[in-house]
């Protein structure tokens, strides 16, 4: 994706969440198609497409499969004025994913030794979710590495993760987008839940530490807009 074609979709992003809020919208709440959506922006649906997949990243919207496309609990989340303004670089990316490096692991650890059958079962119903978006509103807890963080038994732990990946919102849409290899993520997320489930606590911080490192290596190697130059 050029850098264009980046600022498009995510001006567009916040246009989207402007009809939301203008036709009162909330979770739930089915949203145009991406081809009346194209058609009220005149522009391509690939781009209504491309802004819609950056919402729900932040999960503002949701994806179900045959049925639509849905507005998401993000909407009504108040702790970023506006997390779609393309600002992110790879210094920031970088920040976040480093954050995730010292906090993650050692949660798997303690996941593994906690290791509650609710916790297991829940971690286990969201490896899935690096493959296809959840098909119905999801919980706080729906994606893998808060639900992985909520195994651990501690809400702080868990709270902590949630609020990490919320804050930092943008620079986690920049990873979806780049680190963007869904099977590689979803045999990666199984992994770590395997030795969760088996209450292995080397296993579990050791997977959790490699998936992370390479996401970072994504990162690293990907192309940002500051690598342009400027004439």
């Amino acid at each position: 994706m050029t850098s264009g074609e980046q600022s498009l979709s995510a001006r567009l992003a916040d246009d989207i969440v402007d009809i939301i809020r203008a036709q009162h919208l909330g979770p739930g709440d089915v949203l145009a198609s991406s081809r009346e959506l194209a058609r009220h922006f005149d522009v391509t649906t690939p781009t209504v497409r491309e802004a819609l997949r950056r919402l729900e990243a932040t999960g503002v919207v949701e994806f179900r499969h045959g049925s639509g496309t849905y507005v998401g609990p993000g909407i009504d989340r108040r702790v970023l004025a506006n997390p779609h303004l393309p600002r992110s670089n790879r210094r920031s990316v970088l920040e976040l994913v480093d954050a995730r490096l010292v906090v993650e692991p050692a949660i798997a650890a303690v996941a593994a030794r906690v290791r509650t059958p609710e916790a297991v079962a829940h971690l286990h119903a969201t490896t899935g979710n690096a493959l296809h978006p959840p098909r119905r509103a999801p919980a706080r807890s729906a994606t893998f590495h808060v639900a992985l963080a909520a195994a651990s038994g501690n809400p702080l732990l868990r709270e902590t993760v949630e609020a990490l990946l919320q804050v930092r919102a943008r620079e986690q849409v920049e990873i979806r987008h780049r680190y963007n290899d869904r099977a590689r993520d979803h045999a990666e997320h199984l992994e770590i839940y395997a030795a969760v489930r088996d209450g292995d606590p080397a296993a579990a911080e050791d997977l959790t530490r490699r998936h992370l490192a390479a996401i970072r290596e994504a990162i690293e190697t990907a192309a940002f807009p500051e690598d342009i130059p400027h004439e």
